[in-house]
C-alpha cells in the first residue's frame, strides 16, 4: 500500500512476438473498477484472453493477459496506461466505493463534417475518432442531394484536451489527411443546445419487441440453467462468506466486460474472479460474489433473477435487425447502457467496418438513446443505399448483413 501511485498499472509485454500482453493493476477498490477496466481495455480495440481478479472490499488487485485484434490500429500502450490509471482511486482516498456515476460529466462538443460520399467514408472517420480517443456519443449522418454528406459527431475526449486549440486543429488535420480530397468542410466546436439524449424517433412495437424482448428469463428457480451454449452454475456451500458462480459460456469480443457490467448495474461485488483461456470457442470463468456490504447470497429468487439477467447479457449483449422504414432499408442495432450511462465501446466503429466490408453505403445514420421499463439502451440506426450488387430487398442479402454484422460485434 506504500507504493507509487503510478505504479499502480504496469503494462509488461510478452517475451515472444504473438504472446499476450500483461496488464497489472494493484490499487484501493471502489464499486465496478473491474468494469472500468475491462471498458477502457475493449475502446482500445484489446482482447481479454484470461485474467484474475481479487478484492478484500478495500484493495483491488487485477491482472490481465490481452491482445490486440488482427483489425485493430497499432495499440498506444502509454496512453492505455494513463487511461486506466484515470480510473483508478487514489491510494490516499478513503473514498473506496465512489460510484462511476459520481465523477464530473464530460464536456460534449460537435464535430462536423461535409465531404463528398463515398463508401466507407463514415467508418473511415469513426477509426481516426478512436485512434484519436475521442468517443461517439450521438451522431447525425445525412446526405445531400448533390452526393455531399454532412456528418454531426457528438464526441467527448478521454485525454480532456479538446478545450485546447492545438487538440482541435490535431483533430481536424488528422481527419483531412485521411478524407483526402474528399473531404470538404471540418470543424469542432462546444455542442449547443441541438445535443440531447432523451429523444429517440419511434421504433415500431413489432422491431422494439425484438430488439428488447429478454428471451432467457426463467420463473423456476433451478440450481444450473443451461441456454444456448450458457451455462451458470450457483453454489452457496464452498464458501462461507462468498457466493460460487461457475459459468462456461461462447467466447466472444467484451464478454469479461458484459459480466463485470451487469454485476455492477445489479450491485454485485466480484470479490475474487478468474477467467480461462479459450478452449474450442468456449470460456470457463469461476466467479466469488457478494453484495456490496459484503453479505453472501442466500436470497433464491434473487440469484435465479441475477443468473437470467446475466445469461440474457451473455447470449445478447447486442441487438441486431434489419427493417423496412418507408421506402428504405434500415439496420438497427442496440445494447443495454450502463446504469453509469455509458454505451457500449467501438459498436459505431464496427457496423461501419462490416458495412465498408460488405461495400453498402449509408445514406443517413444516427445514434439515440431509448428507455424501456427497465432499462436504457443506446441505438445506432443506418439507412442503407440499394445497389445492384446488394439488392436490400432480397431476404439473402439482408440475412448477409446481419450476419456479418453480428461476427464482426461478437468477434467471431
Amino acid at each position: 500500500m506504500g507504493m507509487i501511485f503510478d505504479d499502480a498499472v504496469i503494462v509488461e509485454h510478452g517475451k515472444n512476438s504473438g504472446d499476450p500482453t500483461v496488464v497489472t493493476v494493484n490499487c484501493p477498490d471502489k464499486a465496478g473498477l473491474g468494469c472500468d477496466l475491462c471498458r477502457i481495455v475493449l475502446e482500445f480495440g484489446l482482447h481479454i484472453t484470461r485474467g484474475d481478479l481479487s478484492t478484500d472490499g478495500k484493495w483491488c488487485y487485477v491482472v490481465l493477459f490481452v491482445a490486440a485484434r488482427p483489425s485493430s490500429s497499432t495499440v498506444d500502450w502509454e496512453s492505455l496506461k494513463t487511461r486506466l490509471l484515470s480510473v483508478c482511486p487514489s491510494p490516499m482516498s478513503n473514498f473506496y466505493f465512489i460510484q462511476q456515476s459520481a465523477s464530473s460529466t464530460p464536456v460534449v462538443y460537435l464535430l462536423k463534417i461535409v465531404a463528398v460520399d463515398t463508401t466507407g467514408l463514415l467508418h473511415d472517420v469513426t477509426k481516426v475518432l478512436c485512434e484519436l480517443e475521442l468517443s461517439i456519443q450521438r451522431v447525425k449522418v445525412m446526405t445531400t442531394p448533390d452526393g455531399k454528406i454532412v456528418d454531426l459527431f457528438f464526441i467527448t475526449d478521454e485525454m480532456d484536451l479538446l478545450h485546447t486549440k492545438d487538440r482541435r486543429e490535431r483533430t481536424c488535420e488528422h481527419l483531412r489527411l485521411t478524407l483526402d480530397e474528399y473531404c470538404i468542410i471540418c470543424e469542432i466546436q462546444p455542442a449547443g443546445p441541438e445535443y440531447d439524449q432523451r429523444g429517440i424517433s419511434s421504433i415500431s412495437p413489432p422491431v422494439a419487441e425484438e430488439l428488447f424482448s429478454c428471451e432467457t428469463s426463467s420463473a423456476t428457480p433451478t440450481p444450473s440453467k443451461k441456454v444456448k451454449n450458457s451455462i451458470v452454475t450457483v453454489d452457496n456451500l464452498l464458501s462461507p462468506a462468498h457466493t460460487l458462480l461457475q459459468i462456461r459460456c461462447r467466447d466472444q469480443k467484451g464478454i469479461f466486460y458484459d459480466i463485470l457490467r451487469t454485476s455492477k448495474d445489479c450491485e454485485i461485488q466480484v470479490a475474487h474472479g478468474r477467467m480461462s483461456s479459450s478452449v474450442e470457442c468456449y470460456r470457463n470463468m469461476d466467479l466469488l460474489i457478494r453484495t456490496t456490504d459484503g453479505r453472501k447470497i442466500l436470497d433464491q429468487d434473487y440469484l435465479v433473477s441475477f443468473c437470467s439477467r446475466l445469461e440474457e447479457e451473455m447470449i445478447r449483449p447486442l441487438r441486431v435487425t434489419i427493417t423496412s422504414r418507408g421506402p428504405d432499408t434500415e439496420l438497427l442495432v442496440a445494447n443495454p447502457v450502463e446504469l453509469s450511462g455509458k454505451g457500449r465501446p467501438r459498436v459505431f466503429y464496427d457496423v461501419t467496418f462490416a458495412l465498408k466490408t460488405l461495400r453498402i453505403c449509408i445514406f443517413a445514420a444516427e445514434v439515440l438513446r431509448h428507455s424501456t421499463s427497465d432499462r436504457q439502451w443506446e441505438v445506432y440506426r443506418f439507412r442503407l443505399n440499394d445497389s445492384k450488387d446488394f439488392p436490400l430487398a432480397s431476404s439473402r442479402a439482408r440475412t448477409a448483413i446481419i450476419d456479418k454484422v453480428k461476427t464482426t460485434l461478437m468477434g467471431w
